[in-house]
């Protein structure tokens, strides 16, 4: 009798052992399972300082495709256009407070925080050449060079978006500094935005962008300053017959993120990020000049509107005006600045010395 109680008794302890074992694993899977399900999908927020049809909007969506087909859809970016989260100013301040993983932050407002960025505000610093100023957006030099300046801010330098030549509107041609004087013009909010208007005999307003329509349409302003696009989707030109196509600034808007936002990716995730940055990076350009075109060809149609195109010498004129600004800059940058303005203007003297096939300008 003892040895069917001792096999039983070793039989029922072996499956309590396998039973132990089993439900060992299976908890392991599960909490391997219910990790993974935790880490994905993540959200990624991304503010723009434009409305939806934009520049930065397009620029938003093919990002969004791109890191979520690399992903296959562990990342989602969500976006915010204007509007939905605050000013310019505020979306900064968002993001350097971790409440928005990323956005865009152009010079004409972050230059109050980073004054560096002031120099894309500046009046002919950058080339007339597109193929030119193309190149030297498509490259890390320019990123590198603003790099300190932005973390000394809490913001994570992501590179430069090149947004389209900025146009001037008024109810009348502005072809000379003449036309300025005593003209209020809205500018964006920094000062050395500012500056560049004030070295022309201007009066610059500086207020928020949703309310740049009804001001001209009160006749609180007599002007303003945009992009093409941002002319035609915001109706400025309902309420400004002509537009000014000098060819003097380029509006500039960099992409910043959290810093500890971004040190705390995971590898994978960080090298997801920067090839949808990289690959979306090289059709900003197209995204920018397709959209301008057809907005202008868009306001053109209704025949309200008269555009006025500077000539070289009206040009010459208005360039020699604006190096007052330029000492204004150098003035609030300091050491910095001076060096910063000096490797920008370097580095367009290369670009314009280099072979016309390294700029693309052979239509590439």
């Amino acid at each position: 009798m003892r040895t069917p109680r001792l096999w039983l008794f070793l039989l029922s302890s072996l499956a309590l052992a396998l039973t132990g074992c089993s439900d060992s694993e299976s908890t392991k899977t599960s909490d391997s399972s219910e990790m993974t399900s935790q880490e994905y999908p993540v959200t990624w927020r991304f503010a723009l300082e434009e409305i939806e049809g934009s520049v930065q909007h397009a620029y938003a969506e093919a990002l969004k495709t791109r890191i979520e087909e690399a992903s296959e859809g562990k990342v989602e970016l969500d976006i915010f256009p204007y509007g939905s989260l605050g000013t310019s100013s505020q979306l900064t301040e968002l993001v350097r407070n971790g409440s928005v993983d990323l956005a865009f932050a152009s010079p004409g407002h972050l230059a109050d925080l980073v004054p560096e960025t002031g120099v894309f505000t500046l009046h002919y610093v950058l080339p007339d050449d597109d193929a030119i100023t193309r190149a030297l957006f498509a490259g890390d030099e320019l990123t590198e060079l603003f790099s300190a300046a932005y973390s000394e801010q809490n913001l994570q330098l992501l590179g430069f978006v090149p947004e389209g030549w900025m146009a001037w509107t008024a109810n009348k041609p502005l072809k000379t500094p003449a036309d300025f004087e005593g003209l209020v013009i809205r500018t964006m909010t920094s000062q050395i935005s500012a500056e560049a208007f004030r070295s022309y005999g201007a009066e610059p307003r500086q207020t928020p962008y949703s309310q740049v329509y009804s001001d001209l349409q009160l006749k609180q302003i007599d002007g303003q300053t945009n992009p093409v696009f941002a002319i035609e989707e915001m109706n400025f030109y309902e309420v400004q017959n002509t537009l000014t196509m000098p060819r003097a600034a380029h509006f500039i808007s960099s992409i910043v993120a959290n810093p500890e936002w971004y040190a705390e990716l995971p590898e994978q995730q960080q090298l997801w990020l920067e090839d949808a940055l990289s690959k979306t990076g090289k059709e900003a350009w197209g995204i920018q000049q397709e959209l301008n075109q057809t907005r202008l060809a868009s306001m053109l149609e209704d025949g309200q509107l008269a555009v006025a195109k500077l000539t070289e010498q009206e040009r010459a004129v208005f360039r020699e005006a604006s190096r007052s600004a330029r000492d204004v800059y150098i003035k609030q940058t300091g050491e910095r600045g001076r060096k910063i303005l000096e490797a920008i203007t370097n580095m367009i003297a290369d670009l314009e010395r280099a072979p016309a096939s390294d700029t693309g300008s052979n239509g590439e």
